[in-house]
């Protein structure tokens, strides 16, 4: 895909009426910019545009300090020491890392078992809950699930007034007619698994294929279905680019609404698909050394992710800006915590993270091979 292009820096507008805003709600038309993003295709992008890069820039820098050691703070931007975003990568966020080391590679390394044990934490995406089924039945297995123990153990959190549910997606009932919904969300992952959507995924030939398979199971829509494709191809049962195939959630749609005044027809999958294919230039254009992820740049759900994120941050850097959400504060404050945040990630990216017992930029550490991991875990 060809680079980006800036074909100029002038105003697209000149006079008051520039300073009234632009139909798609984003900051004055004075500000906008022309952008060659795509063959034939000239965008028209607003300063939030910048700022995702900016934005990205310091997030990074902010993991990159915790993973090195260094005490906080990590940053001395005014919103990010305020309020809490997900990583740039999302492999590298909190349950993201755990699923990866402690769901995918650790147990049995089946098609089916791994695609039972990743379903089975993702309709919840909550560790703690994740944590009490083992505590009661031991590690989740596919050849020992018993639907109505597993909905009673979730039965006894619901009892203490404990949450099953993580607040970070939210999760349709699926239509199976039980009061409560995590026990339909158990008969669809039986339904999954006896109606051998395990195998299909291990055969699938493309990214695309995986996606098009969970998507095609009762509440779970675009966006949980990219999202679990995503989560599936962490782990040793698949291995496809995720430079591939994209799409866009809620929040990043706002995001882009913001970045761009006009997309000049791209859809928001193209858009994010052509953003990333210039990130490397646009960290080049603003003078910005972005840290990647010890040799992985950006992947398509990456930039998914941070156009999600610079739609949050721009609440407060460019309140002007406005998405389709109407949201215009951000709700979950930062607390720093000291603690050693040691990095874990498919064996197959072959990546060198820190040691946590080595703290400081050059210490590498390749990670185990995989049946050491699963040991060790």
């Amino acid at each position: 895909m060809e680079r980006a292009e800036k074909i100029g820096s002038e105003n697209l507008a000149h006079g008051p009426a520039a300073c009234e805003g632009d139909l798609m709600g984003n900051p004055a038309r004075a500000s906008l910019r022309n952008l060659r993003l795509a063959p034939g295709r000239v965008v028209k992008v607003t300063p939030v545009f910048d700022t995702y890069w900016r934005f990205a820039t310091l997030r990074q820098n902010l993991f990159m300090g915790r993973v090195r050691g260094a005490p906080p703070p990590w940053t001395e931007d005014p919103v990010l020491l305020k309020h809490r975003f997900t990583n740039a990568y999302r492999a590298s966020d909190r349950v993201s890392q755990y699923l990866i080391r402690n769901v995918l590679y650790k147990g049995e390394q089946t098609a089916e078992e791994i695609f039972f044990r990743a379903l089975l934490f993702k309709f919840f995406n909550r560790i703690d809950t994740w944590e009490h089924i083992e505590k009661q039945v031991g590690t989740p297995t596919w050849k020992c699930f018993a639907l109505e123990r597993y909905a009673r153990v979730l039965d006894g959190l619901m009892a203490r007034g404990q949450s099953v549910y993580s607040a970070a997606y939210i999760m349709p009932s699926p239509p199976f007619g039980n009061a409560r919904k995590h026990r339909n969300h158990l008969q669809l992952l039986e339904r999954m698994m006896r109606d051998g959507a395990a195998d299909r995924v291990a055969a699938a030939r493309s990214l695309r294929e995986v996606f098009e398979t969970i998507r095609g199971y009762p509440s779970l829509g675009d966006f949980l279905a990219f999202q679990f494709t995503i989560d599936l191809n962490y782990s040793s049962m698949i291995d496809f680019s995720e430079m591939e195939f994209v799409v866009a959630g809620p929040g990043a749609r706002d995001g882009i609404r913001k970045c761009f005044a006009d997309t000049a027809g791209l859809d928001d999958a193209a858009v994010i698909q052509c953003v990333a294919d210039v990130a490397e230039r646009e960290f080049d254009r603003l003078g910005l050394i972005f840290p990647t992820l010890w040799g992985r740049p950006l992947q398509l759900i990456d930039c998914q992710n941070l156009f999600c994120e610079v739609d949050k941050y721009a609440r407060v850097v460019h309140p002007e800006a406005q998405g389709t959400s109407g949201r215009t504060r951000i709700k979950q404050n930062f607390c720093p915590k000291s603690t050693s945040l040691p990095q874990w990630y498919p064996p197959k990216w072959r990546l060198e993270p820190p040691r946590a017992d080595q703290p400081g930029e050059h210490a590498k550490h390749v990670q185990q091979p995989l049946n050491e991991a699963c040991s060790t875990a």
